[in-house]
C-alpha cells in the first residue's frame, strides 16, 4: 500500500516503519546532525532530518533550515538522488537558510547498511 509523500499517514507509517527497525546506527558524521526541511507547495510542509532519520515538523535549535519543492525533496530524500540536489541548489530550487556547513555532512556521510534498509522500506510505501 503506497501512501502520499509528506501526508499524515505517510509520516505516521515512516515512524511505524522506524519502530520496527529498532535503534538505527547512524554513521557519525549525521549522529548529531538536525536540519530542517521546508517543503513548498500547494501547501507547506515541514520535516527534519535528525541523526540522519526523517522526523515530521521541524526542530527548535536546528542550526539549518532548507527550502525546496516536493518533488525535488521526494527525489532527495526518498529515492536517494544525490545529484538532484546538487542540480536543485545549482539551479536555486534550493534554499538554506542558516548554517550551510552542516550540509556538507549530508553529502561525504555513507548511510549503514541498516539506514539503507530502512529507507528502501520507506521509498517502498512511498506514492
Amino acid at each position: 500500500m503506497s501512501v502520499e509523500f509528506l501526508s499524515d499517514e505517510w509520516f505516521a507509517k515512516v515512524d511505524e516503519l522506524r519502530a520496527e527497525a529498532g535503534d538505527i546506527e547512524a554513521p557519525a558524521a549525521l549522529a548529531d546532525l538536525v536540519i530542517n526541511i521546508t517543503i513548498s507547495g500547494d501547501s507547506e510542509q515541514q520535516m527534519a532530518l535528525v541523526g540522519g532519520m526523517i522526523e515530521k515538523g521541524h526542530k527548535d535549535g536546528a542550526p539549518t533550515t532548507m527550502i525546496l519543492p516536493a518533488d525535488l525533496a521526494k527525489r532527495i530524500f526518498i529515492e536517494g538522488d544525490q545529484s538532484a540536489g546538487m542540480q536543485g541548489f545549482m539551479s536555486g530550487q534550493i534554499r538554506i537558510e542558516g548554517d550551510m556547513s552542516k550540509l556538507m555532512a549530508l553529502q561525504t556521510a555513507q548511510p549503514t547498511a541498516s539506514q539503507v534498509e530502512l529507507m528502501k522500506k520507506i521509498a517502498a510505501i512511498t506514492a
